[in-house]
């Protein structure tokens, strides 16, 4: 990856028609950064042990792929949460704990960072409104997805309106969990185990991360999609938490999926 190459993000085909309403959104790769060694590219993780001057840049780039300030670059500090804030008015740097931002205010880029879980960038073209989740086992299973839709609500949004994709995330064939995992979901709904495959290792599954998420969207009647690109296969276009962690390298970088809507 070129240190002068521009972040070229992924974008969703069910999303693409809101750039009708000004609205835009991108799941961003690797593509792009400037960031050297294990965290090569486009990392955009503070939470890393990356050099924060690149770390920095790299957020920079990506504000201005939406044509905007720095500063107008919204991420939250993510902790596995059920939790969706909105945001009226630039955060000035203030993460607050949560996993879920909306808005309908023009020029703010909303960000979830990733590496691994699922990224939903949400918007209601109609309303104007958007939304972005990050969607970990935690809160696809406890409700962050939902929280989501209901703070877009809020703002105006109607579900018939919203539109969902979930991005780049581990795919259920490199997704190994353990028996107890597994009877987590089960004791939530007995329909979830459906989600979980036969692993070769005696006593484990492989759980489709990705398949759960998209039914709890589809529930709350939702129209969404999965892109089906898995994070973990994929070494050079995107970062992951498992192959870091199936490796032994001592940390990982993020990569982001942003939505904003866009000043006139």
């Amino acid at each position: 990856m070129d240190k002068d190459t521009q972040p070229e993000p992924v974008i969703s085909p069910m999303l693409a028609d809101s750039t009708k309403a000004g609205i835009r959104h991108g799941f961003f790769t690797r593509k792009g950064g400037v960031s050297e060694g294990i965290y090569h590219g486009l990392n955009t993780g503070l939470g890393s042990n990356d050099e924060r001057a690149h770390v920095v840049e790299n957020r920079a780039r990506v504000s201005r792929w939406f044509d905007a300030d720095p500063g107008r670059l919204e991420t939250v500090h993510q902790v596995h949460s059920n939790i969706a804030v909105t945001v009226s008015e630039p955060l000035n740097g203030h993460r607050p704990e949560a996993d879920a931002l909306v808005t309908a205010v023009p020029g703010l880029v909303l960000g979830i960072l990733t590496a691994d879980c699922g990224p939903v960038l949400f918007c209601d073209p109609v309303n104007r409104v958007v939304g972005a989740a990050h969607a970990g086992w935690k809160g696809a299973l406890y409700g962050v997805l939902e929280s989501t839709i209901e703070a877009m609500e809020a703002l105006g949004a109607e579900r018939t309106s919203i539109k969902a994709s979930l991005g780049p995330s581990i795919s259920g064939r490199n997704y190994e969990v353990g028996p107890e995992f597994v009877d987590r979901f089960v004791t939530h709904d007995p329909d979830y185990e459906r989600y979980f495959s036969a692993s070769t290792k005696p006593g484990h599954a492989m759980f489709d991360l990705q398949g759960l998420t998209l039914m709890r969207l589809e529930k709350a009647g939702i129209e969404a999609e999965c892109l089906g690109i898995c994070t973990y296969e994929d070494e050079h276009g995107y970062f992951s938490y498992r192959r870091t962690t199936h490796r032994g390298e001592p940390d990982y970088g993020r990569q982001i999926s942003a939505i904003a809507i866009m000043e006139t």
